[in-house]
């Protein structure tokens, strides 16, 4: 294996939740300053497109590629990734719902509610993830692209 491949999958993990986070702020912060902000609107929909691509795109690669690998390597936590897949189902239900509401240009209390829900749900799931499978990720053997693991962001 190429010396400039390999990763530290749990420190790739965290730093992805950090940029995901930093995101939700974004996004809330775009929603803060409402009217008063030149084309508020569409900066708020520039905003929640932005975070739902790089979340569901988060979920999808780790679907995809970092948990079918963790599973081969760590077949006892089946019923962890089984949950975490869960939640990505959830979570991608409730960007959609968010996505949706900021393209019908719905009130600021709308979007702060799905924004609310997304949160929760997100760090809750995050918390979760971290707990569970950190420790095996410190040891993965994946040879692939960052991107390719834990998403284009």
């Amino acid at each position: 294996m190429d010396a400039d491949r390999l990763h530290a999958w749990d420190q790739e993990l965290r730093a992805a939740h950090t940029r995901l986070r930093a995101a939700l702020t974004a996004t809330r912060e775009a929603l803060d300053r409402g009217e008063a902000a030149p084309d508020a609107a569409s900066e708020l929909t520039l905003f929640c497109i932005g975070f739902c691509a790089a979340l569901d795109g988060h979920h999808t690669s780790e679907d995809r590629t970092l948990f079918p690998a963790l599973r081969a390597e760590h077949p006892e936590l089946g019923g962890v990734i089984d949950k975490l897949m869960q939640d990505h189902s959830m979570l991608s239900h409730l960007l959609s719902a968010l996505r949706g509401a900021a393209e019908r240009d719905e009130d600021a209390a709308s979007i702060e509610r799905h924004l609310d829900g997304i949160g929760a749900i997100m760090e809750s799931h995050f918390r979760f993830e971290e707990r569970e499978i950190l420790a095996p990720l410190r040891a993965l053997s994946l040879d692939r692209d960052v991107t390719d693991v834990l998403g284009p962001f």
